[in-house]
């Protein structure tokens, strides 16, 4: 299969059929030496994605900016108060207490882009359903593996 195809597909099976039309066409690839599998995703130099082994995607903040644009794609974020972004943006846990919205398809162990005022601040993955982050008051809800302040250090 095409590798520009199965990303379209596995963006659409992860977070809703038509998000991948914001997948930008100039995407390049990266494979395993091992396996000749698709491991990473970029948009010239940047990286906007890695392929997991379970089949899921760890996306960058800036794809997930990109993303954001498909209204399906809003599903599988959370929204976040103004106390916790600096933290945030330093790579901390977005904890249950400090979520305004969440959408409805986040489920446990899924890829969760966090945002604040409409625009994605850290990415990061569930520990708890979205139903369940509407509910509790305290723990973490989305434990942060990327997050703006720390892209921005790097470059």
């Amino acid at each position: 299969m095409d590798s520009a195809l199965k990303i379209r597909h596995t963006v659409d099976a992860l977070f809703g059929s038509g998000v991948s039309r914001h997948v930008p066409k100039d995407a390049t690839f990266t494979y395993s030496k091992k396996t000749g599998r698709i491991q990473h995703v970029y948009s010239g130099e940047e990286l906007l994605c890695t392929l997991r082994i379970d089949g899921g995607l760890a996306i960058t903040p800036k794809f997930a900016q990109m993303l954001l644009k498909s209204k399906k794609f809003r599903e599988n974020c959370l929204e976040v108060d103004d106390d916790s972004k600096p933290f945030l943006e330093k790579g901390s846990s977005v904890f249950c207490g400090h979520i305004k919205w969440c959408g409805s398809n986040i489920l446990i162990g899924s890829e969760v882009p966090v945002l604040h005022e409409g625009r994605v601040i850290a990415v990061g993955r569930a520990i708890v359903s979205s139903k369940m982050m509407r509910s509790l008051r305290r723990g973490v809800a989305v434990k942060t593996r990327d997050s703006l302040k720390a892209v921005s250090e790097e470059g």
